[in-house]
């Protein structure tokens, strides 16, 4: 399930590639009255912990992305729906200065598929003469992209275009069809005679349907791989997406105007700025070392200054996540980049005084971070989210053990940085041991006694892009239903147990529960205010206040299907989730997304076994590292 490679020396981008294409589009776009719509789909069965603040109070910086790459290139009619403030809103509703958007994309995550499926469906029924041109994308998308279109003749839908990539890729689709689009003619028209004449096959990153019965696709064509840029300086400044966010309504319509800048702050408090991507642990539950390949991607520590301190001087925003997959992973870079966090001035506004902002990182990188954290917390770092895991290891190793957990933990809380904990809970781990550290309520205690702000605990679930996907569902672990009741989208976000082979998996549900219940209550809310252990205490009181309404809302989500487990018959998976639509590449060859089970199509190559690449050993020890 893992995404292959592509070959040496073609996985990334040329320098200034993308800064060339962006130029380019931007010399054409005036010819182009372009308007279009941005939604990010959110399932609000989801609001529960460890989310629960930051799902509605952090805009997420995928869908701001491609905002600011339209406005970027020209396209300054574009506007963000963020289904966590527009929960009705219906795309057949939408009329962007009075008129049909020319393209309505739509970005999910796995979790909130259903609201990303319904979106479509609904965009689908919008008559085909006023139709805009649908791409779906985001993270759900980019591993499974066959779900963007229908397989039931009796309810026809679908994309016009899965973008499995980042910004480059949308921006290579619209250079193509803008270059060969004719006067009025329709986006969604010009898109189907790129299509049909073979132009869209040389843009890596693309799915999209070919042929139709019933109303449905006969075959998926896959363009392959995305490129992936490698300077992340040359993508499109943040700040241009803030100002493109539909205000909070409870219609189905769009507002006439985007959210002022006033409004920004208040209703997303938090930012998310991209500081890293790529990570040199190769852990088999991950997708992110694959979607990278294998390649440690990062900005300037001079761009990282110059958009946090923008988005402060615009909007008035003053604290931000790095979204990130380990930021300690180069120490070299990542001093180069604090340093320059401390030292650049932007507007007269020295980032280091100015900006609070967290991200994540690993134990055995904070330790070997130590003699720096005092720069980092000079730099504005309040907050680190740690992948702990499993304190002791029996899950994955990654350099982590229980001194080095509890000293990374005190390091940070001696410099002025919340030290976050990330859990991974597993069949094999009970929830009390004694005399061990091996128990879930054992690892909490020593973590809070370190001094963890928060508390993260989720039930390790099969990720999609994950080495272990597919053997997941073939081996039994993965659960279809309990009690009648599918396994949804929504329930893939680690909160409900889906995948466990034990005797009696409701215990694990609700050991997931206990593990709040023990580290967010009253007493220890009380205990931080009358009692505090450091500088902290503020920030520890708001977050046991938050995660204390999180587990409310957690009990009453999750409690029904604890007991389905307990009481119901269960029934597994055999196979992982497929294409039911035939796939190929524009050759005939494999699709570089398929995964096994996926119907060829007629006359289709199938490449023998000697052919077939050979898989690369997993290594996940601290010191396997894969340089970028």
């Amino acid at each position: 399930m893992e995404l292959p490679p592509r070959a040496d020396g073609d996985m990334l981008l040329k320098s200034g590639e993308l800064t060339d294409i962006r130029r380019r589009l931007r010399a054409i776009s005036s010819r182009h009255d372009l308007r279009s719509v941005i939604a990010c789909s959110f399932d609000h069965r989801t609001r529960m912990l460890p989310f629960v603040f930051a799902d509605k109070q952090m805009s997420p910086a995928g869908v701001r992305a491609i905002g600011s790459a339209m406005v970027d290139i020209g396209f300054d009619k574009t506007r963000i729906v963020l289904q966590q403030w527009n929960k009705h809103f219906r795309p057949s509703q939408m009329r962007l200065e009075g008129a049909m958007p020319d393209i309505f994309m739509v970005s999910s995550m796995l979790i909130h598929y259903s609201e990303c499926r319904a979106m479509i469906q609904d965009a689908c029924t919008i008559d085909p003469a006023d139709r805009p041109l649908i791409i779906a994308g985001g993270p759900k998308i980019i591993y499974q992209p066959w779900d963007a279109f229908s397989t039931d003749p009796a309810n026809p839908w679908g994309a016009d275009v899965a973008v499995t990539g980042e910004e480059y890729v949308l921006l290579h689709l619209l250079e193509v069809l803008l270059s060969i689009r004719g006067d009025r003619e329709s986006m969604r028209a010009t898109f189907i005679r790129a299509r049909d004449g073979g132009l869209l096959d040389e843009v890596p990153g693309l799915v999209y349907a070919r042929g139709e019965t019933d109303g449905v696709a006969e075959e998926l064509i896959d363009t392959g791989i995305q490129r992936l840029v490698g300077d992340l300086d040359e993508l499109p400044h943040p700040v241009l997406g803030y100002r493109l966010l539909e205000p909070p309504s409870r219609r189905g319509t769009l507002s006439s105007l985007a959210v002022a800048d006033e409004r920004v702050r208040r209703l997303s408090s938090v930012g998310s700025v991209v500081l890293t991507l790529g990570c040199r642990f190769v852990c088999p539950y991950c997708p992110i070392p694959a979607y990278n390949q294998r390649n440690y991607r990062l900005k300037s520590g001079e761009r990282i200054a110059d958009e946090m301190a923008r988005l402060h001087i615009e909007y008035g925003i003053k604290y931000f996540f790095g979204a990130d997959d380990n930021f300690f992973n180069d120490p070299q870079r990542t001093i180069e980049i604090a340093e320059q966090m401390v030292n650049k001035e932007v507007s007269g506004i020295r980032v280091g005084k100015k900006a609070r902002w967290g991200t994540e990182a690993t134990v055995f990188d904070t330790i070997r971070m130590k003699d720096h954290l005092r720069l980092m917390r000079k730099a504005g770092m309040r907050g680190l989210w740690m992948g702990v895991e499993d304190m002791t290891g029996s899950l994955i190793k990654k350099g982590q053990t229980v001194g080095k957990t509890i000293e990374a933990f005190r390091l940070l809380r001696e410099r002025g940085i919340c030290p976050m904990s990330m859990l991974m809970h597993h069949d094999s781990q009970p929830l009390v041991t004694f005399g061990r550290p091996e128990g879930l309520l054992n690892q909490i205690r020593l973590l809070r006694k370190a001094g963890s702000i928060d508390m993260q605990v989720l039930m390790i679930t099969p990720a999609t892009g994950a080495k272990v996907y597919e053997e997941a569902h073939t081996s039994g672990l993965a659960i279809e239903s309990a009690g009648g009741r599918k396994v949804e989208s929504h329930m893939m976000d680690g909160n409900y147990v889906i995948a466990s082979t034990h005797r009696r998996p409701w215990r694990k549900q609700f050991n997931l529960v206990i593990a709040y219940m023990y580290f967010y209550h009253p007493l220890r809310f009380l205990w931080a205010l009358v009692r505090p252990k450091s500088s902290l205490y503020l920030a520890d009181c708001g977050i046991q206040a938050i995660g204390m309404i999180g587990l409310v809302k957690t009990i009453r989500r999750t409690t029904g299907w604890g007991l389905r487990l307990m009481f119901s018959k269960i029934k597994r998976h055999t196979r992982a989730p497929a294409s039911g639509v035939p796939m190929r590449n524009p050759t005939g060859g494999p699709a570089a997304h398929a995964v096994p089970g996926t119907p060829q199509p007629l006359g289709a190559y199938v490449a023998s076994p000697a052919e077939a690449p050979a898989e690369a050993p997993v290594e996940a020890e601290a010191d396997s590292v894969h340089s970028a």
